[in-house]
């Protein structure tokens, strides 16, 4: 995260909330919707959960939505809320990921947005982002190897559900302390994301076992590099970034090498408080489907960091999901404007 590239995108229309009569009770029907590529399906709602999907009989009060489509509700893998807040969820965005805030943020309760939080990054002493966006406690500073596996340990018991780790300009962890870290957040069963924007950075993160680059690094990537990736992830980012050509290239290579790609916005230096149009206009550019950019913002992050109810819109999930004018799968541009918001059954 750089801020230095932070403006608002313009999103499709918006409508206002209950535009569709979402009843406020715990169960209902919505009847006459079409799943994403072109399926047509009722979905049954019982406290805050889904409990049928397809013909349903009855389940309650009934909302007609024909001509309409149902995806589920996105998750967004790389926001920062301590440094910008809001309410993702009115936006879409049923559950996101933290990619670094200070200690007390993770006292914070955002419900009804689901939250991992990775609290401050682990770096170098005087390291990215200590001296500039992140210096009020955004960064826990370690010299050496013992001190950067006390502080996994130290963020474990504070609440971090993953670590950050920056590998970025100077100072900079040396590989030693970089493999520290790994080793103790993967001991305790915690994924590691790494910033690391440029060729060597991005290579090095995964000599050292990082399971997750923050971004698609902006710098074009050797060849070896993106095959190193082929089985990691990649968080997307490219609005943050401008949508840079190198990085559209990269993504390009990362997806067709294997890696797993998950839609984030780096909202905090982007500012658009739910799914982000321009960051799915350069997923097209980069040539995702429609079907792909659907599966990065939705089942694809929910299998990969344990969303287990998100993700997808079957019998016993949460009932977060978003009512859209369109096909997401053909259309994925009204991911961006939906025609209403439901979150664990609730329309926002």
């Amino acid at each position: 995260m750089l801020f230095l590239l932070a403006c608002a995108h313009p999103q499709l229309s918006e409508n206002p909330p209950d535009s569709l009569g979402i009843p406020h009770t715990d169960r209902y029907v919505l009847r006459g919707g079409r799943l994403p590529g072109g399926e047509s399906a009722d979905i049954a709602v019982a406290d805050g959960k889904i409990v049928a999907v397809g013909r349903v009989e009855e389940g309650g009060e009934e909302v007609a939505i024909p001509g309409t489509w149902l995806a589920p509700a996105f998750i967004d893998s790389h926001v920062h809320l301590a440094y910008r807040p809001a309410d993702l969820s009115t936006g879409g965005v049923a559950a996101a990921v933290d990619l670094a805030a200070p200690l007390d943020f993770f006292a914070e309760d955002l419900s009804p947005l689901r939250l991992l939080r990775a609290g401050p990054m682990i770096t170098a002493l005087g390291g990215y982002p200590t001296q500039s966006w992140g210096r009020y406690g955004y960064g826990r500073e370690v010299g050496d190897p013992t001190a950067a596996t006390a502080a996994v340990g130290e963020l474990a018991l504070a609440g971090a559900q993953l670590i950050k780790l920056p590998i970025t300009g100077e100072p900079q962890l040396g590989e030693e302390e970089l493999r520290a870290v790994v080793e103790e957040a993967h001991r305790r069963g915690l994924k590691v994301v790494s910033h690391a924007l440029g060729d060597h950075e991005a290579s090095l993160a995964a000599t050292v076992g990082v399971d997750a680059l923050a971004h698609t690094p902006v710098e074009l990537l050797d060849s070896r590099t993106i095959e190193a990736w082929g089985k990691g992830a990649v968080i997307t980012t490219l609005s943050a970034f401008g949508g840079r050509s190198s990085t559209l290239d990269n993504l390009r290579r990362l997806q067709a090498a294997g890696a797993t790609l998950l839609y984030g916005t780096d909202y905090g230096n982007t500012t658009t408080a739910g799914i982000d149009l321009q960051e799915i206009l350069y997923l097209q550019e980069a040539g995702m489907s429609g079907a792909e950019i659907l599966a990065s913002g939705t089942s694809t992050p929910a299998a990969y960091w344990g969303f287990s109810e998100l993700g997808s819109l079957e019998a016993g999930k949460a009932a977060s999901l978003l009512v859209l004018s369109a096909d997401p799968s053909k259309k994925p541009e009204v991911l961006a404007s939906p025609l209403q918001v439901i979150i664990d059954g609730k329309a926002l």
